[in-house]
């Protein structure tokens, strides 16, 4: 940043400093209901409404299964995204909970909960009318249980204590009532006090059967749930019941929420309210710290307004000294966050933590060469995208952000597009567009109900785009790309079946005509070409190897290694449509799947064009370029010889294929327990063994 830009910098900020307490202003949210009614509540499920008290669960004299809810209708502010704000709040109930059979009958309980949603309802039993049972991730909350059953599937310690749940019913930390000599079922009332403190990340609950708040808390948890909350909750209560004639019944409820700041002083609060008018004094308790830090704060406001100006103004004479000192030949650090690209957004950490529900292991749709891959949905342009997540070291991620700032400005029609990033809190985090079919390996092996559609016009269009990219990769950019982990996987699928190349976790990039550099070899076993294993050197030619054995595995729809359906041996696909190649029979190689239904000259060429990108001496592979040609009737086919060369290297490195796919399978069983047997196994062999 020159010194012009420093000082309008600085200005901007002081003028936005003055106005700042002008413009921004606080919106506490108080209700408080002495007895319950339908103008401001709605009923789900079981649920009912007698003389101001809520029923969340049949009242029958019979043992049944039963759930309810009861939710506040209008949604309550707990993010500002312009001022990145979080509340904090606090809430009081009474509740009930009998059991007309306690001996032979139990469960299962009760909950406080803030949901995205306005229509949270969930099954009986010990889902507590907060989750489904078919749909376990489906409903987000932020709950309290008040668990009147053992329920080992959700690791319950006991049938009588409370626990904090976030999206799911396996609490995050619970505490066992009878230590304070309550029994939840024991059907007197019971008030509960529920306080989060966004400034100090920290939740209490308090339980009592007087209406007088206990100095110490039941449960007592350190815990962040900003990451959580979202810019409108909804609150309410739900119960459930199976075989059970237990019932659940809420009496009262009192909430404030406080701390969340706003840039329009003018909003009014529309959720003030109480039975009959708007409360002025909430019957809601609030510990004194919160008085004391709310005067504190005033104090800190005060000092700040008078010292502000005066610390900006110096710092505005410092700086504007400093620049001008640089103004002649100095240059300031690149920052790699600023450089990293002008085109793609930048996200925030917690925009794509939502979007993926908090990186959540459901919505995992693939694995790449640095990270995992996950299904989000971004709330700012309501479209579905791919978030790969990765963790670095301090060294490594200077240096991949340094690539990175360079290969996401690649352009081109057969790559997955970079639609942001976000580094933050350790992680690096990239968006994509999100390919609805996901990758060739997905449609032809594992998604069953899409491989079908994979005709031949499609494969072989796949097998074009993929030439069309590497051709811009390796021979139209201003350096070199090699990408080093071309494989089926790697290869995206768009809503037209068009291929898009991604993963670039292993990507090099190269000045043209320079010699490559040993590394370590990197990518996956059955598309490394056989120099590549030997010398840990990748080429443009080492792209090409691995494009032939994709291109094969699209036309034969064949892992490019797999066993024997009897025995354990191991075929390898290359060899295997080399040695039809040999017998004059290569279009017997095509998958089976198509039924015939395929342009045989196209398959011959495609088969041909396959077995010389993946011919094991490299000089005679052709350039990507090349095969593109070949592809589109604009050049002579290679011709491949009938019987695969064999290379003989000088080095003890063992390069056959049972003994590649042995050590490999050692290591995948350590790094990789739950892999398939089937899968191609990954391996990294340091060529300084060689």
């Amino acid at each position: 940043m020159n010194p012009r830009k420093h000082l309008v910098f600085l200005m901007i900020l002081f003028f936005k400093f003055i106005l700042y307490r002008s413009v921004v202003s606080s919106q506490d949210i108080t209700f408080h209901f002495s007895s319950l009614s339908l103008r401001n509540l709605t009923l789900l499920g079981d649920s009912y409404l007698r003389n101001g008290v809520v029923g969340l669960t049949r009242e029958t004299g019979v043992p049944s299964s039963s759930s309810g809810t009861v939710i506040y209708n209008s949604p309550i502010p707990f993010f500002d995204r312009s001022t990145n704000s979080t509340a904090s709040f606090s809430t009081r109930f009474s509740f009930t909970i009998n059991n007309v059979n306690r001996v032979s009958s139990f469960g299962d309980g009760i909950s406080f909960f803030l949901s995205p949603d306005s229509q949270t309802l969930g099954s009986p039993g010990g889902y507590l009318g907060l989750v489904n049972s078919s749909q376990l991730t489906k409903n987000k909350f932020i709950a309290i249980e008040f668990d009147t059953r053992l329920d080992l599937h959700f690791n319950d310690p006991n049938e009588n204590h409370v626990g904090l749940d976030i999206d799911s019913l396996n609490s995050i930390k619970t505490a066992d009532c009878a230590s304070i000599g309550i029994d939840l079922k024991s059907g007197s009332m019971i008030t509960a006090w529920i306080d989060y403190w966004n400034d100090g990340k920290n939740l209490k609950v308090f339980l009592s059967e007087s209406a007088y708040k206990p100095v110490n808390p039941l449960l007592d948890i350190d815990t962040d749930l900003s990451e959580y909350l979202q810019e409108v909750m909804y609150l309410g209560f739900s119960a459930s019941t199976e075989g059970s004639t237990e019932t659940h019944f809420i009496e009262s409820w009192s909430f404030t929420s406080f701390g969340i700041r706003h840039l329009n002083p003018r909003i009014t609060n529309p959720h003030n309210v109480t039975d009959n008018t708007v409360s002025k004094n909430p019957a809601i308790d609030v510990p004194n710290d919160a008085t004391n830090n709310n005067k504190h704060h005033k104090k800190m406001g005060l000092a700040l307004g008078i010292l502000g100006p005066v610390f900006f103004c110096a710092a505005l004479v410092v700086f504007g000294y400093l620049s001008f000192k640089k103004w002649r030949g100095t240059k300031t650090d690149m920052n790699i966050q600023a450089e990293l690209l002008t085109g793609p957004k930048q996200f925030s950490y917690r925009e794509l933590k939502i979007a993926t529900n908090g990186f959540h292991s459901s919505r995992i749709i693939g694995h790449g060469a640095f990270g995992s891959v996950y299904k989000a949905f971004l709330a700012s342009s309501g479209n579905a995208a791919a978030v790969k997540r990765s963790k670095h070291s301090h060294e490594g991620k200077t240096e991949f952000l340094a690539e990175l700032s360079i290969i996401a400005c690649l352009r081109h029609k057969n790559l997955v597009p970079l639609q942001g990033w976000c580094v933050e809190k350790g992680e690096l985090l990239l968006v994509y567009e999100f390919m609805p079919y996901g990758s060739i390996d997905k449609v032809l092996y594992q998604d069953t109900e899409h491989w079908s559609f994979l005709k031949w016009n499609h494969r072989y269009n796949i097998a074009i785009g993929l030439a069309s990219v590497l051709t811009y990769l390796h021979q139209e950019c201003e350096q070199q790309v090699i990408h080093r982990d071309i494989k089926s996987s790697n290869v995206m699928l768009d809503a037209n079946f068009n291929a898009r190349l991604g993963d670039f976790g292993l990507a090099r990039l190269m000045d043209h005509d320079k010699s490559p550099v040993s590394t370590l070899t990197a990518g996956t076993m059955g598309y490394l070409a056989p120099e590549y294993l030997q010398y840990g050197k990748a080429t443009d030619k080492t792209d090409v190897f691995s494009y032939g054995v994709v291109v094969l595995e699209v036309c034969c729809g064949r892992r490019p290694i797999e066993r024997e359906s009897e025995g354990h041996k191991m075929i390898n696909l290359v060899d295997w449509v080399w040695e039809l190649h040999s017998k004059g029979a290569i279009c017997d190689a095509v998958d089976k799947r198509l039924n015939k239904e395929f342009d045989v000259e196209e398959v011959r060429r495609l088969l041909v064009v396959g077995l010389s990108c993946a011919n094991p001496d490299s000089e005679k592979r052709p350039s990507m370029r090349r095969v593109f040609q070949i592809l589109n009737n604009e050049a002579d086919e290679i011709k491949v010889p009938k019987v695969k060369p064999m290379l003989s290297f000088s080095s003890s490195l063992p390069l056959s294929l049972e003994d590649i796919v042995s050590s490999s399978d050692a290591e995948e069983e350590e790094e990789e327990e739950e892999e398939e047997e089937d899968r191609v196994p990954e391996i990294r062999i340091d060529p300084s063994q060689a």
